[in-house]
């Protein structure tokens, strides 16, 4: 389990890594708006801010120290992402990321959005 605070990831723009999760998603069959959707869900942001943020570059630390409103129920996220347990992440930003990253891998596996959304 990486608790580096300096960790390479962090200080890399969400910006960079969206167009990724765009492409992953839509070549399971979903669709931008719902990789939107997801990452709103889990971060409270609002369609505007959230492309505001991705318009400024904004880091994986600060776009996650600014989230509007974490989603409690992103504690019910659990499995493993590059190999990795999510909710054995000691480091609090690491597992943002990660919730993140598994919330992506679920939409692009077809999972339904009310399972995703922990609805």
């Amino acid at each position: 389990m990486d608790t580096d605070p300096n960790h390479r990831i962090y200080g890399i723009s969400v910006a960079s890594v969206y167009p990724m999760y765009v492409t992953k998603v839509e070549r399971k069959g979903r669709s931008k708006a719902e990789l939107d959707e997801v990452i709103r869900w889990l971060t409270g942001h609002s369609q505007k801010s959230l492309d505001r943020e991705l318009a400024a570059k904004t880091t994986f630390r600060d776009f996650f120290a600014a989230a509007p409103e974490l989603n409690p129920s992103r504690a019910l996220i659990t499995g493993v992402v590059c190999g990795v347990r999510v909710q054995d992440i000691a480091d609090p930003l690491m597992r943002e990321i990660r919730y993140l990253d598994k919330l992506v891998d679920e939409l692009a596996k077809g999972k339904a959005m009310e399972k995703i959304l922990r609805a």
